[in-house]
């Protein structure tokens, strides 16, 4: 079959740094014309308080009323025009050690929704009010506290400005503060106490970034402070007004926290080659060091992340490998500063790849020691952001893995209103002599230059980068490039974004799934606004993206032509039609069981219908499904995956997560059926204790995973875990390894 062929050679520096100078210079000019907010920021005004706040949830005491309060919150959802039917007051004040909030959010009943008693809620589909704080006022970057009538608190940091909810939202970050409730009739209140140790912000400035939302399930409405159109995310940190205190708030003090932990377990493998139980005691900690207001460093001793909830597995049914999010603690605070560079398939930088190691017999990820690490990261002033981080890992015999030692540097400065461009280097090295597998580079680096681009109103966003990598063996190609230019208004979205990866570049503490190829990927999106009817917005669009591997020609693309809704009952759905080409480079299973082996050098077309169904979360019983149906390769695919809720507030929440696949190919003996389910149940007995079991059985890989974790938060910020974890073979429930650990932790602010 003929094949279209291009040329792509970035192999000359002078051509690459003229083409990155280029898109440097378009993005640059465009942002000269970015245009300004067009809603009014209306400030607030602060004044300390003249007596002691009781956190009660009354709002009685005098402080509350001295200083001016926001009011008049807009309508962001169903429609943005209006203000909202019932409304919401913000009240603060503050003293020497904390900042004080109260809000009082009126509603037409009281039967408010819970998901559960579980600190750090999703905010849709239940009732909760959120307030955003931007200490340095440059647009990008914000801390977040929440909390709902029944009193579940939640806090997050925001990064890039808050445009992506799915990537610039980290609710893992976790602090000290203090937050009640209570449920009036006709409203409900709430009272928090943010310690000024929790913030980072420069000392001496006296106003501050704020805006506040709020999800009143009862009228099915989302409401914002600051009006924002509804065609923007309740977090998009471009649409905030300002707080103005009485007094600059006081300097946080010496700001330092240490967490120590100690941690004991029981580890038996059902293998020939390794029958005993091994047990174990760690003891170590974290430390917090706030170096100035902006800039925090912290320090970890033989850091136990056995707390940290076991992935949730997916049906992989793509040649390479699949992103998993970190949600270790340590890593989290200005993790945007490291992580944030590339894009989602071309990042440099992934903090999974410390710690963390592949179990070829499990067929999934394990943890891999760190002996002690530091990190120093934050704001030098409003234009400058730097990051320094060294992490020692220990040697892992049983995948023939030296000690490595992993140092990154980041810096970033800020260009116009909420743009930037920022410097990485990365360094994986071994110190050691080490010669058990060969396939192991004595180091690796990487290093690189972004810009990105963001309108004041975030209608205009964008970035490009170059990056380059440095391997013990020397390799052609060793660059990756992208562009990504977006504009978005009311009525339609347009995007323009190519990625080119050189056949050499090797980031192996990155997420780069694949190398040797360049690809586009425009997108078009149109939207309608019914003044009736069950629909609040509807909209065709078109997403293509056509890969192409140099001296090969056009080897993948996928043209995908959809419809997307949301209901005002807050469901939603998309309803597309998808023509996908592939050209085979090598031999591979689609079914990845080994059932059929497509040859290299075949290429196949096909067409597939693919959907999102996700119903109204407000209810007891919810879904979201992606059902698929149609051509795959050269045979047939049908099936879905998605997750099926049942609550029962405030203290249940069972979810059925599930995907199955049946897969029919002429090459195999018969269809392949894969199956992949995970029921979830979510007990929580009260606000600071928790159970959460799960059962995850894939057929593909072989594995059935069972996981209980108790957790006891006895003081703030301060915990007992409990967690077992089985794993079995999915043909037989052969067992193949059980654990047991129980980890304490502690808080101490000095």
């Amino acid at each position: 079959m003929a094949k279209f062929s291009i040329s792509v050679n970035f192999t000359n520096r002078k051509m690459s740094k003229t083409y990155l100078l280029t898109n440097l210079i378009s993005l640059f000019c465009l942002s000269s014309l970015l245009g300004q907010n067009q809603y009014p920021q209306n400030p607030i005004h602060i004044k300390k308080a003249s007596a002691k706040i009781v956190l009660d949830g009354e709002i009685s005491e005098s402080a509350w009323s001295e200083g001016q309060h926001a009011q008049n919150f807009w309508s962001l959802f169903p429609v943005d025009t209006t203000q909202a039917e019932y409304q919401t007051e913000i009240y603060m004040t503050y003293d020497e050690n904390h900042l004080y909030i109260a809000a009082k959010c009126f509603s037409g009943g009281e039967k408010y929704i819970t998901p559960s008693l579980r600190r750090d809620f999703r905010a849709g589909g239940n009732d909760n009010i959120t307030f955003l704080f931007d200490p340095f006022n440059e647009q990008n970057n914000a801390f977040v506290f929440g909390i709902n009538p029944f009193g579940v608190k939640r806090e997050a940091l925001i990064s890039n400005g808050g445009r992506n909810p799915s990537t610039d939202w980290d609710s893992s970050w976790d602090n000290k503060w203090e937050g009640v409730s209570k449920i009036e009739e006709g409203f409900w209140t709430c009272e928090l106490a943010i310690p000024f140790s929790s913030i980072r912000y420069n000392e001496g400035v006296s106003k501050w970034r704020f805006n506040a939302y709020r999800f009143d399930t009862q009228s099915n409405c989302t409401s914002t402070w600051i009006r924002i159109p509804r065609n923007q995310f309740p977090m998009d940190l471009g649409y905030m007004g300002t707080m103005h205190w009485e007094e600059p708030p006081p300097a946080p003090g010496s700001n330092i926290s240490l967490i120590p932990y100690t941690s004991g377990g029981y580890l038996q493998e059902f293998d020939p080659e390794r029958t005993d139980a091994e047990y174990n005691l760690n003891i170590g900690g974290d430390a917090k060091i706030g170096i100035t207001s902006g800039l925090n460093l912290d320090l970890t001793i033989n850091p136990d992340f056995s707390q940290v909830e076991v992935d949730q597995q997916v049906t992989n049914l793509d040649r390479f490998e699949i992103f998993f999010p970190e949600r270790r603690q340590f890593f989290l605070e200005n993790a945007d500063l490291f992580g944030r560079f590339g894009d989602p398939m071309i990042n440099p930088f992934f903090s999974r790849r410390i710690g963390i190691a592949f179990d070829t017999t499990l067929q999934q990820n394990i943890q891999n020691q760190i002996l002690f690490g530091a990190r120093l990261s934050g704001k030098l002033n409003n234009q400058w952001r730097i990051g320094l981080l060294n992490m020692q890992a220990a040697k892992d015999e049983s995948n023939d893995l030296p000690s490595f030692n992993y140092l990154v540097g980041a810096i970033q400065r800020k260009v116009s209103a909420r743009s930037n461009v920022g410097m990485i280097f990365v360094n994986k090295e071994t110190f050691e002599d080490f010669e058990g597998n060969e396939q192991v580079d004595p180091f690796n680096r990487v290093v690189g230059i972004d810009y990105n681009l963001a309108s004041k109103d975030n209608t205009l966003t964008g970035k490009t980068f170059l990056h380059r990598s440095f391997s013990f063996e020397d390799k052609k190609e060793p660059f990756a490039h992208g562009l990504l230019i977006q504009k978005q208004t009311r009525k339609f979205r347009a995007q323009w974004a190519h990625q080119w990866v050189g056949a050499g570049f090797d980031a192996q503490v990155g997420f780069v799934p694949r190398t040797n190829f360049f690809n586009i990927n425009p997108v078009l999106q149109y939207y309608f606004y019914p003044d009736k009817g069950i629909l609040n917005t509807y909209g065709p669009g078109l997403d293509a993206l056509v890969l192409f591997t140099p001296g090969q020609g056009r080897t993948d693309h996928r043209i995908n032509l959809f419809f997307d809704y949301d209901a005002r009952s807050t469901a939603r759905g998309r309803i597309g039609i998808v023509h996908q080409y592939t050209y085979l480079l090598n031999d591979f299973d689609p079914t990845r069981v080994g059932d059929v082996e497509l040859a290299a050098d075949t290429d196949y077309n096909y067409i597939f219908l693919t959907g999102l169904l996700s119903s109204d979360r407000r209810k007891r019983i919810s879904y979201m499904l992606m059902p698929n149906l149609g051509q795959f390769f050269d045979g047939w695919r049908w099936g879905t995956s998605g997750t099926i809720t049942f609550r029962s507030q405030p203290n249940l929440v069972v979810a059925l997560n599930l995907s199955y696949n049946h897969i029919d190919l002429p090459a195999a003996a018969k269809p392949t059926d894969l199956l992949l389910i995970g029921p979830r149940i979510d007990f929580t007995f009260t606000r600071n204790f928790f159970l959460t079991t799960f059962v995850q059985y894939n057929n593909q890989i072989q594995n059935v995973n069972v996981n209980a974790r108790l957790q006891w938060r006895y003081a703030p910020v301060s915990d007992f875990y409990l967690v077992y974890t089985d794993n079995y073979y999915s043909t037989d429930f052969k067992a193949k390894n059980r654990f047991l650990v129980a980890k304490l932790t502690y808080w101490l602010n000095l």
